[in-house]
């Protein structure tokens, strides 16, 4: 092999272990974490996956939500995928893993801030609808219309009547997504009161993680019930045929990523769309061009 194939094989490999590297930095920062055990938790948590069997999956899985992302191009499909769980109860770490090799002009993520005041008095699921995909887009949404049934419900944000509306009009609501050919799949991410401590706790100890707490996660741990309530109620008022529910085990937060990709595959048969070959063209070069210097004041300085 010439020195010249060498040194391009190992810049693919190099190029290859950067795409690792970035999961590997990712799963590192949460190790981090996981070492600032606060005194006096309780028993160690259950033994996790091995690292190698969960990137092996992972990648494997982002590899198949590409073909699918192609499929929804193609087919021209239009895909809602709902959030929903606890605080901490990893919904966000999901949903990077989803978009993290996919396109964002295909797939794109909606978390709303909390409503406006002209929004509090528009019908519920306006400000949700400008969000909804069109044809060949997938739209995860992080936390949804269901905030109504829960943190509104439990922090006394809407009325007794505002919530009964809320359950008469959902099923109604989805079944029109559904019927205008949206495939809407919902999920429901679970964990128990001692790993969201757990988390809560982490994230306390942790400057880098600080930010992910507000006074409206210190008060959820403060209404655990009042939520499992809330949550009980709204799966059992909302799970219908066309739009069922969908729970997952998050307690061990790579088992409820693959878990979660993986079943989010089987909702949508899809297979390889045909490509034309890709070739490079060659570059035109004029022999009166003369690249510019760049002023040296422009450049960034090189500290690394």
């Amino acid at each position: 092999m010439s020195q010249s194939h060498q040194d391009q094989l190992s810049r693919i490999k190099a190029e290859i272990a950067d795409s690792f590297d970035e999961e590997l930095e990712m799963q590192m920062e949460e190790d981090r974490l996981d070492d600032l055990v606060a005194e006096g938790m309780s028993e160690p948590a259950e033994q996790t996956l091995e690292r190698k069997i969960y990137f092996r999956e992972l990648f494997r899985l982002q590899h198949e939500l590409v073909r699918l992302q192609d499929w929804v191009q193609h087919k021209k499909l239009k895909v809602v995928v709902l959030f929903e769980g606890r605080d901490s109860a990893g919904k966000g770490g999901a949903i990077k893993r989803v978009t993290q090799r996919l396109n964002p002009r295909v797939c794109r993520t909606v978390a709303l801030p909390a409503p406006t005041e002209r929004e509090r008095h528009q019908w519920y699921f306006q400000r949700y609808v400008p969000h909804l995909p069109t044809a060949g887009e997938i739209v995860l949404f992080d936390r949804s219309w269901y905030n109504r049934a829960g943190v509104e419900r439990v922090m006394g944000f809407c009325t007794p009547d505002e919530l009964e509306e809320f359950f008469r009009s959902v099923p109604e609501f989805e079944r029109m997504l559904v019927r205008s050919g949206i495939v809407l799949i919902k999920y429901w991410f679970s964990i128990t009161d001692e790993e969201q401590e757990f988390r809560f706790r982490m994230r306390i100890h942790d400057p880098l993680k600080q930010w992910k707490l507000s006074p409206m996660d210190m008060e959820s741990r403060v209404h655990w019930e009042e939520y499992t309530k809330a949550k009980e109620e709204m799966l059992a008022r909302t799970h219908t045929k066309d739009a069922p529910w969908w729970v997952v085990q998050a307690v061990d937060k790579k088992r409820a990523r693959l878990n979660c990709i993986a079943h989010l595959l089987e909702q949508i048969p899809y297979e390889d769309v045909p490509k034309p070959d890709i070739e490079l063209p060659d570059r035109i070069r004029h022999a009166d061009y003369n690249r510019a210097p760049v002023p040296p004041e422009m450049h960034v300085p090189e500290r690394y």
